[in-house]
């Protein structure tokens, strides 16, 4: 046999003797979704040779199909509140809940607009009163993040605030479109605009924010694999991406 034939030959035996790396499915809301999730799969199968296939849903889309009994997800990422409850009902792997971080809702106005303080709730009352119409997400639409905005707006510090639901979209994408003169949107969101500029974070007492948490499914056929991403987005590459996207970390 030649050199040729038996170099052909050994790179067959290598290639079939090399572990067959299964796909994982990962279901997450917009929240995760926009904080890096795309980047983090793509980075992830490049060190690791397996694909992360994700898919973004609505919340009470994610949970049924996660809960199906025919369900093909590995993995999900969904805020605290709801992982608690998967978590109290055994509808997640023991022990595979790994806490994320955080995800503030921020303030944005279009590119080159003046930034205005909202480093205290009275100061971001002051600046949504004085800055003309603040655009934010129809909390109809079951979104968590809208509903957060929308109590909010009805506290009455901010009482006298022009205010105004998007009918196509997010706040931010309205503004986008041209539609008022400010959105209060979700930082992931904002930031994956480049035609908005972010303000700030909401201050912590207003507690505008999801806490978010991952974990394995209990039906998972590659449970390995998918707690080996689950690992993935604690070091410091994966950190440096969702921290870039809009996430303040948990430690």
């Amino acid at each position: 046999m030649s050199r040729i034939a038996l170099a052909a030959t050994a790179a067959a035996l290598l290639l079939s003797a090399a572990p067959a790396f299964a796909d994982i499915n990962l279901i997450a809301p917009g929240v995760v979704f926009n904080a890096g999730l795309p980047e983090l799969a793509d980075a992830y199968a490049k060190k690791s040779g397996v694909k992360v296939n994700v898919k973004s849903d609505g919340m009470t889309t994610i949970v049924g199909h996660f809960n199906a009994p025919d369900s093909t997800t590995d993995v999900i990422v969904v805020p605290v509140s709801f992982m608690d409850g998967m978590e109290a009902t055994k509808h997640i792997k023991d022990g595979s809940r790994v806490d994320l971080g955080r995800v503030y809702v921020g303030l944005a106005v279009r590119k080159g607009a003046p930034h205005p303080d909202i480093s205290t709730p009275e100061k971001l009352a002051a600046a949504l009163k004085a800055g003309g119409t603040v655009m934010y997400s129809n909390p109809e639409s079951g979104s968590m993040e809208a509903r957060i905005i929308n109590d909010m707006l009805h506290l009455p510090l901010f009482k006298g605030v022009k205010s105004k639901i998007s009918t196509r979209g997010e706040g931010g994408e309205a503004l986008v479109r041209g539609e008022g003169d400010m959105a209060l949107q979700l930082s992931c969101e904002i930031l994956n605009h480049p035609e908005l500029e972010q303000v700030g974070l909401l201050p912590e007492s207003l507690r505008a924010y999801m806490d978010t948490s991952a974990a394995v499914s209990p039906k998972s056929a590659n449970a390995e694999q998918a707690a080996g991403f689950i690992a993935f987005l604690k070091t410091p590459e994966a950190q440096a991406i969702l921290k870039a996207k809009g996430m303040v970390l948990t430690n």
